[in-house]
């Protein structure tokens, strides 16, 4: 049902959680642990499922927030329950006890940060578009502004597509190589003319490593790859399916 990683489990006072997508009560291409809010799941089954990881957490299952993702570099302080819509966002930060910030995927990284002697959690959201736009960097500010120190902060990447399953076309290659002619070591030649293999969690490891961060993690898990674990969006286009489940990696202080 879940991934841990020995880094996080190693700082006091702070639960976390990878999901897998096993474990849970949804059927067909959602089965079976679909944390996924903006799916198109039934809801009641969504709201279950997310109330198993909660309990997992030991959270209330209102305690299990997300935000509205949108492939940015935007930061959501957290306080509690969100009172109104879920903001706009692709990271959160906390101080707050028995609140899990959770962050779903299918296919982008998650990362789940903690600095535990500060008593300050994060996670992000990071695809190709929030990692390029700075969203790893942007968490350790928004975590330092709580008292956290980037150089004690642990970062852990999760279930994320692999460079092996991660196609690319010429212009996504163009992009990146005109931000920065050492991105093109990212990319490795696809069996299709012009096109690239992209190495997304290594470009969000060197983004860790630019941003300070004591210890950065990287799970090594691709979700393209175990079908048995982890929802893929590129897997679900690659077959023609109408929708995808969603993976939450969430983290709390007790």
């Amino acid at each position: 049902m879940f991934i841990t990683s020995s880094e996080l489990a190693g700082e006091t006072g702070v639960r976390h959680a990878f999901f897998t997508r096993e474990g849970g009560v949804s059927t067909g291409i959602y089965a079976s642990l679909n944390g996924g809010l903006g799916s198109s799941d039934d809801p009641a089954a969504v709201g279950e499922n997310r109330a198993r990881m909660a309990r997992f957490l030991d959270v209330e299952p209102d305690h299990l927030v997300s935000v509205h993702q949108v492939h940015s570099p935007d930061v959501a302080l957290v306080t509690g329950p969100w009172q109104d819509e879920r903001p706009r966002a692709d990271a959160m930060v906390t101080i707050s006890q028995k609140v899990a910030l959770g962050i779903s995927t299918a296919d982008c990284g998650p990362i789940l940060f903690a600095d535990s002697e500060a008593r300050v959690i994060g996670a992000a959201h990071s695809g190709w578009k929030g990692a390029f736009a700075g969203v790893v960097g942007a968490t350790v500010t928004e975590m330092e502004k709580l008292g956290a120190r980037r150089e004690r902060i642990v970062a852990v990447l999760g279930p994320t597509i692999s460079a092996a399953a991660y196609e690319v076309g010429p212009e996504f290659v163009e992009r990146f190589k005109a931000e920065n002619a050492t991105y093109s070591r990212f990319f490795t030649a696809s069996t299709r003319p012009a096109h690239a293999m992209f190495d997304l969690p290594a470009f969000i490891a060197l983004k860790a490593q630019e941003a300070g961060i004591g210890r950065f993690v990287d799970l090594g898990l691709c979700t393209y790859g175990d079908e048995e674990r982890f929802f893929s969006y590129r897997r679900t286009t690659h077959r023609g399916e109408p929708d995808y489940g969603r993976l939450i990696a969430a983290i709390t202080l007790d």
